[in-house]
């Protein structure tokens, strides 16, 4: 290597340490940028002769070096549509071009980023802070349908009410219940005198209509148990306020299984003792282990269901054997483990979060907190090969493979934003170290330019 090749190879150094400070200055400005991938560099040297026993290096090339994997650092933000993705993962986003028909037109073109400060703007939709519009799958909140893919807007502000069709139970019923007869007769069982209002078929066959009369109510209440009580909705949402009881009808044997009966008071404006009861109109049958037999269908439908006059239509009681058992209890009473219906009354929306699973779920007035969209969410096998765009976003290219629909093993993170993954301390050293190499660089070309003019010198 001559003089000149000193030269040159001075200035590429030169060349590469202001691309290095570049990135570096790039960095430290965006510090404080949510979803910012630092850019780092690396430095690939080019040899300029390898012979045998002679290797002179060559010039340097210096190359971005990307972060994008590298998560940086999830913080509260107290914004509940925010987002932070605490994994692998990108948030798939879209640009807005214009309107057409007074409706947003959007490019088409789906763009990645991590930059999750979004909130709605004027229009519903999930904007960010670099105007990327969130993508994701609109979901109806009365009937939970999902829609199609799209920019996510979330428009539905009123929840309209929903007839209670379906009431999840879990409970055990007592071996032996403990009954206000049962104390002073040793009697467990109801044996009314008029069995006309009990269902004893044990192939899980309904019998629908039978009831107590209010006239017999107060032997009834006296031989059996509380069970659960809630409120159901009517298609309007009126709420009902609906209360039931257990009898037990036939103990277990060696031949027969356990048998008892659910009713329900015809009017609960009156006390237990002054009303109808109606029977549920199925036999919920048990083996001597306690564990359930009929109905094995998963549901007793309550056909025909009227409280206080008002008819709410067929509405199933679901359990099953996981959920409703017959153990001993020191009690002698119902134990409740669960117990939801899915109606509910009109409510307006009060609020919006995120869950670790990528819905947003919308929290209503009457109580009730539904799905109203599913965030998308893309990953990559290799994300460092996303091409950088503005704004925080990332384009699919070939080196980054195509995109995988879907969080993986990540999570969301609600009322959090990822902020820049860059350190400020670790940039202001790699300024000093380059700093220095860009001075040793120059003194290489001032040493090199001496060089030269001692060289003209001794031919003068």
């Amino acid at each position: 290597m001559d003089i000149f090749s000193a030269l040159q190879t001075a200035v590429s150094g030169l060349q590469a340490q202001s691309y290095a400070i570049s990135n570096i200055s790039g960095n430290i400005a965006n510090s404080q940028t949510t979803g910012f991938k630092r850019v780092d560099t690396s430095f690939t040297d080019l040899i300029a002769e390898r012979t045998p026993r002679r290797e002179v290096a060559g010039t340097v090339l210096a190359q971005s070096q990307l972060t994008t994997a590298l998560q940086g650092t999830i913080s509260a933000t107290n914004v509940p549509t925010n987002m932070a993705i605490r994994g692998d993962g990108f948030f798939v986003v879209q640009q807005r071009t214009g309107d057409v028909n007074s409706q947003s037109a959007f490019s088409g073109q789906n763009l990645y980023t991590r930059r999750g400060d979004f909130s709605l703007n004027r229009d519903g939709y999930l904007v960010n802070g670099a105007d990327s519009y969130l993508l994701g799958q609109n979901v109806d909140p009365a009937t939970s349908q999902v829609g199609a893919t799209g920019p996510i807007r979330i428009t539905n502000t009123t929840l309209a009410a929903k007839r209670t069709s379906t009431i999840s139970y879990g409970a055990n019923l007592p071996a032996t219940p403990t009954t206000g007869a049962s104390s002073s007769s040793s009697s467990s069982l109801y044996a009314p005198a008029d069995t006309s209002s009990l269902v004893t078929s044990t192939d899980g066959s309904s019998t629908p209509g039978r009831k107590v009369t209010a006239a017999n109510a107060a032997d009834f209440v006296n031989n059996s148990i509380a069970g659960p009580t809630l409120t159901l909705y009517t298609e309007n949402g009126a709420p009902v306020t609906m209360n039931t009881r257990w009898a037990k009808i036939q103990d277990a044997t060696a031949d027969k299984p356990a048998i008892w009966n659910m009713f329900y008071a015809a009017d609960t404006t009156v006390a237990n003792t002054k009303t109808d009861w109606t029977n549920a109109g199925t036999a919920v049958t048990f083996d001597a282990a306690g564990q359930l037999l009929q109905p094995s269908g998963g549901s007793m439908p309550l056909t025909a269901l009227t409280i206080n006059g008002t008819n709410l239509g067929t509405v199933n009681f679901a359990f099953d054997k996981t959920t409703l058992t017959q153990y001993a209890s020191t009690t002698g009473a119902v134990t409740t483990n669960a117990l939801s219906q899915d109606g509910y009354a009109a409510g307006t929306l009060n609020d919006i979060s995120v869950s670790e699973t990528g819905q947003v779920l919308g929290s209503y007035s009457n109580g009730s907190v539904v799905a109203l969209a599913n965030v998308g969410i893309a990953r990559f096998n290799n994300p460092d090969g996303l091409k950088t765009d503005s704004g925080g976003n990332y384009t699919q290219t070939e080196a980054s493979g195509s995109p995988l629909t879907g969080l993986g093993g990540a999570v969301l993170v609600g009322g959090n934003v990822e902020q820049s993954n860059t350190d400020i301390a670790a940039e202001f050293s790699k300024m000093i170290v380059t700093q220095q190499a860009y001075s040793a660089n120059t003194r290489v070309m001032s040493t090199a330019q001496t060089m030269m003019s001692d060289l003209l010198n001794v031919i003068r």
